[in-house]
């Protein structure tokens, strides 16, 4: 049998707190399946491109090593937002990309990312087979966001859900307490330009012992600024204390975010993305001048992607074995194809890795189906909360040094 080469992954776009599960999928399955080195490129695609890159043998030493990585959040490698031109745009740079490859003596590249990634993995296997190179490139699902479409859910979506639902908890109760005298709504902002899915998640802190947010708007439906502030005035009129959950991405009907209202940044990514921010401090701000309460706004931030001391174990294990699974499919000789995760059972929540063409799945986005929030559009229904319940289980215990967890460092 023929020696195999080398196998390089890289991270890009937004982190999630299990991401570096994938990695450690990657390179245990590829030593395990007897690849001879496995290379990390530092910063994504972009630093690729610069020649970054570091053999992971020097990182990762142990099983104690995969363990800690596993538990550690952010990318490991470095990530970055850089989009690959179109072929007949720029074919210096995918020659510059194939001859490095080559030249570490690469079979299979894999990128762990959203969207925007798995247009990287669609541009650069499409190339590979139109020029006849011979590397593989399979892509892994990453996303807080749960919008990748043809995977049932993405990796590092449970955890930020399990994250986001206990903070929404725990900010109820802490509103709770201050509303002996005087009425007070809470407008929380959680990530989500195009779908509502971490929005929706705050519902599950509605249990036995909390009412869970009184509204949650997402993306999928138009916001109307006039009704929000005539349901809030209802509310106040029954309750001292009012919980709203928003996506950072709502839209007036006529395509405006409504962050845009308060006349906010005009940043735009390489993928043209504008960022969103600041959609909470408008509509509390809005309320406490229309309405004339206390208000306060909550913005989780990147927290709801980085907490890995709240990651679920179902999201940590399915984020391993997709991994794995991207190296498997590579050595059996598929390439242009994305790594998904297939719902198996309910009851028992059990899950499995398949895999789909990438050109199926790049650039496009997976909403939350409208038939899963109520008729007037300011909460989910008991299907979304079924849907999401199972990933959100279990937990993997940090490894606690002096009372903080640990994590596992690139050594450069």
């Amino acid at each position: 049998m023929a020696k195999k080469g080398n196998i390089i992954v890289g991270q890009s776009g937004g982190p999630t707190s299990v991401i570096n599960s994938s990695l450690a999928g990657v390179y245990k399955t590829a030593k395990e399946r007897g690849f001879h080195k496995v290379y990390g490129m530092l910063h994504g695609i972009q630093g690729f491109l610069d020649e970054q890159y570091v053999d992971l043998s020097t990182q990762i030493h142990s099983d104690m090593d995969i363990e800690l990585l596993k538990r550690t959040p952010s990318a490991f490698l470095g990530s970055c937002r850089y989009k690959l031109p179109e072929i007949h745009e720029n074919p210096e740079i995918y020659e510059k990309i194939f001859s490095i490859l080559d030249k570490l003596n690469i079979e299979v590249f894999i990128y762990i990312g959203g969207n925007d990634s798995m247009d990287t993995i669609k541009k650069l296997s499409d190339y590979a087979i139109v020029r006849g190179h011979r590397q593989k490139f399979l892509g892994v699902p990453k996303t807080i966001d749960n919008d990748l479409a043809l995977t049932d859910h993405t990796p590092g979506f449970g955890s930020a859900a399990k994250y986001i639902a206990t903070s929404t908890k725990e900010l109820i109760r802490d509103a709770l307490g201050l509303t002996y005298n005087k009425d007070m709504v809470t407008v929380v902002e959680v990530m989500g330009r195009n779908a509502g899915w971490l929005t929706g998640a705050t519902a599950l802190a509605k249990t036995e012992e909390c009412d869970g947010p009184d509204l949650i708007y997402l993306p999928e439906v138009a916001f109307d600024v006039e009704k929000f502030l005539k349901k809030i005035q209802d509310l106040l009129k029954k309750k001292k204390s009012v919980v709203v959950t928003v996506s950072e991405g709502i839209k007036l009907e006529d395509g405006r975010y409504v962050c845009e209202l308060s006349g906010g940044p005009d940043y735009v990514d390489a993928f043209g993305h504008k960022q969103l921010q600041g959609t909470a401090a408008y509509l509390a701000g809005l309320i406490q001048n229309e309405i004339g309460c206390k208000t306060r706004s909550i913005e989780f931030s990147t927290l709801q992607r980085s907490a890995s001391h709240m990651a679920s174990r179902v999201d940590i294990n399915e984020a391993f074995m997709v991994g794995g699974a991207a190296v498997k499919a590579a050595d059996e000789g598929d390439t242009g194809k994305m790594v998904v995760i297939d719902r198996v059972s309910d009851d028992p929540y059990m899950s499995a890795a398949g895999i789909y063409d990438v050109h199926k799945i790049a650039n496009n986005e997976k909403l939350v189906p409208r038939s899963w929030l109520n008729k007037e559009g300011n909460y989910v229904t008991n299907e979304f909360l079924n849907y999401i319940e199972p990933l959100i289980q279990g937990d993997y215990q940090p490894f606690m040094v002096n009372g903080l967890p640990q994590h596992l460092v690139l050594k450069k």
